[in-house]
C-alpha cells in the first residue's frame, strides 16, 4: 500500500515492457515465450485463479513456459521429457500449495465462512480431494523421472543415470513429509532453500548427474 495505484500500475507496466523487450533483444524465440508467459500471468492473476483445477494448471505451465525459456535461450533441442517431468512435478507443487492452504485455515475455523476470506478458490476444493490428486502426482512424476533415465537422447548409453533416481525418490518422499508434517507446501521455494535434507539431496543429485 506504499505506492499509488496510478505509480503501481506506471511501474509495472514499463518492467514488463522493457523486460519483453530485452527478452526480444537476446533471443526473438525467448522473447515470444517471455511474452506468453507476461500473459499467462496476467490472466491467471484476473480469472484463473479462481477456477478449481484450471488454477494449479496454469501454475504448471508457467513452470513449464520457464523451463522452455531457458533451453531456447541457450540453443538446446527441447526434450519430450522436459514438458513431462516439468509439468507432472510443477502440478504436484501446485496442489501441495492448495492443499497446505487449505489445511491450515481448515484447522484454524472448521467453518466455510472463512474460505470468503481466502483464495475464493478454495472453497472448490477439499483436503481429502487434493490428497487424491497427490496420490496419482507423485508416483506419476517419479514414474516418468524413471522412464527419462534410460529412454532419453543424449545420456549415458550404460543407463547410468538411473543412479540418481533414488535422490529423486527421496526428494519427493522428503517434500511429501514437509507437506503433511510440517505444513511447508504452502511456500515451496522457501523449503528448497532452507530444509537441510533437500539441500543436500539437489547437491547429491548434481554430483551424481
Amino acid at each position: 500500500g506504499r505506492l499509488s495505484f496510478p505509480t503501481a500500475t506506471a511501474a509495472a507496466a514499463t518492467l514488463a515492457s522493457c523486460s519483453i523487450v530485452g527478452a526480444f533483444t537476446l533471443n526473438p524465440w525467448f522473447g515470444v515465450v517471455a511474452t506468453g508467459y507476461f500473459g499467462l500471468t496476467i490472466t491467471y492473476s484476473l480469472v484463473l485463479k479462481n477456477i478449481a483445477l484450471v488454477d494449479v494448471m496454469a501454475l504448471s505451465i508457467g513452470y513449464v513456459l520457464r523451463a522452455i525459456a531457458g533451453a531456447v535461450l541457450i540453443g538446446v533441442p527441447i526434450s519430450p521429457w522436459l514438458y513431462i517431468i516439468t509439468s507432472l512435478g510443477s502440478l504436484l507443487i501446485g496442489v501441495g500449495k492448495r492443499r497446505t492452504e487449505l489445511a491450515l485455515v481448515v484447522e484454524a475455523n472448521p467453518d466455510l465462512e472463512w474460505r470468503t476470506q481466502q483464495r475464493g478458490v478454495l472453497r472448490d476444493y477439499s483436503v481429502h480431494l487434493l490428497d487424491q490428486f497427490i496420490a496419482v502426482l507423485a508416483p506419476s512424476t517419479l514414474i516418468a523421472y524413471i522412464l527419462y533415465t534410460f529412454t532419453a537422447m543424449n545420456l549415458p548409453t550404460n543407463h547410468a543415470m538411473m543412479l540418481t533416481i533414488p535422490f529423486v525418490l527421496y526428494g519427493l518422499l522428503r517434500y511429501l513429509y514437509l507437506i503433511y508434517n510440517s505444513n511447508l507446501g504452502e511456500t515451496p521455494e522457501e523449503v528448497l532453500l532452507i530444509d537441510k535434507p533437500l539441500i543436500v539431496t539437489v547437491a547429491m543429485w548434481l554430483a551424481t548427474a
